[in-house]
């Protein structure tokens, strides 16, 4: 059975421990503006190191994960 706690891409473990959530620190940090700039970031460091490391199936879903991430606030969404 999957462990529904700690999900790699979407809620890694050692981003969410506390109250505050990593990602959304760092949004209210950066402003939206500077938040989507670090995102596509992200994102691109995440495809560039793909294949590297032992999943490079994860590590592209979790640079769609930052895209989608600052769609998502460009729309309003977030």
């Amino acid at each position: 059975m999957p462990d529904t706690l700690h999900d790699p891409v979407n809620r890694p473990a050692h981003y969410t421990a506390g109250a505050i959530e990593c990602i959304d620190a760092i949004r209210t940090a950066l402003g939206d503006e500077a938040f989507v700039a670090y995102c596509r970031g992200t994102a691109i460091k995440y495809a560039w190191r793909s294949g590297l490391k032992a999943n490079h199936a994860e590590d592209l879903r979790k640079g769609a994960w930052y895209l989608t991430r600052a769609a998502d606030v460009l729309d309003g969404l977030l």
